[in-house]
């Protein structure tokens, strides 16, 4: 894997952080977000950042869809004291059942891969692939990501360096938001060994949503086989965004301040403790 933390050339760029020697992703002393019917939900504070200073905590949450929240579920999300909720999932994701949440809480489009994970595009394409088709979709995903969509996650990057307390998520969070997520954390000085651990960790918070969506397409004659790398989060995905960044610019660091004009010094005053 590219080592792309250590290849910032800019002067806000992101100083190297060495690889933490037990690196699980997983923010210490952080008690986990438990809701009914959100999953993947997660609070980023306690991730080590630059010169060993941490991200604060109750600042920046990533999490599935929460427009389908039950009433609990929005009372815990209403005492996290957001400012913005960012959604990543095009229109066609979305539901009329979804309005409450909008109305409930200041809710920010912006759409990434508008079209192409609405059903109606899916079921096509996964009734006509193969396991190892579907595994080069989600990479040619992740490389569309940092170029195609380079003005929605810019956007998001300006969104967030505004200071808010965020909670941006997509349809299962983990493609859409763990990319956002690794701008992000990357912007912060978190070692890449973090950032990775973070990511991959969507695959245990959506072990039992995958099982019913498996559940779900095989009913409708879709290979389980076939559906796996749709739902899974896989290194191999990540580094595909980094090979795109690394050929257009280089380095992350490059890509943060250049391409997505982002002040690295102003988020980690924000969202850095100490």
């Amino acid at each position: 894997m590219l080592k792309w933390l250590q290849r910032a050339a800019c002067p806000h760029a992101l100083a190297a952080m060495p690889p933490t020697p037990a690196a699980t992703g997983i923010a210490p002393d952080v008690p986990d977000l438990v809701f009914e019917r959100i999953s993947n939900a997660r609070d980023l504070g306690g991730l080590v950042g630059a010169e060993g200073r941490r991200v604060r905590h109750g600042r920046l949450y990533r999490s599935g869809n929460p427009a389908l929240a039950s009433d609990a579920d929005l009372e815990r999300l209403q005492a996290l004291g957001l400012d913005m909720v960012v959604d990543f999932r095009s229109p066609g994701e979305k539901s009329a059942g979804e309005a409450a949440f909008g109305q409930r809480f200041r809710w920010q489009a912006v759409p990434v891969l508008e079209g192409s994970m609405a059903m109606d595009v899916l079921m096509p394409r996964l009734r006509a692939s193969t396991p190892a088709q579907m595994d080069a979709f989600m990479l040619e995903v992740y490389r569309d990501f940092p170029v195609r969509y380079r003005a929605a996650f810019g956007g998001f990057m300006q969104t967030v360096q505004g200071g808010q307390t965020l909670l941006f998520h997509c349809t299962a969070g983990k493609d859409r938001t763990g990319f956002a997520a690794l701008l992000l954390l990357a912007a912060l000085g978190v070692g890449q060994d973090d950032i990775l651990a973070n990511y991959l960790e969507s695959n245990q918070r959506n072990a039992q949503f995958n099982a019913a969506a498996l559940a779900q397409m095989g009913s409708l004659g879709i290979d389980a086989a076939v559906m796996t790398p749709l739902l899974e989060v896989r290194a191999s995905y990540l580094e595909a965004s980094m090979q795109a960044i690394d050929a257009g610019w280089g380095s992350v660091g490059n890509y943060l301040c250049d391409a997505l004009q982002v002040d690295v010094a102003q988020l980690r005053a924000h969202y850095l403790a100490g």
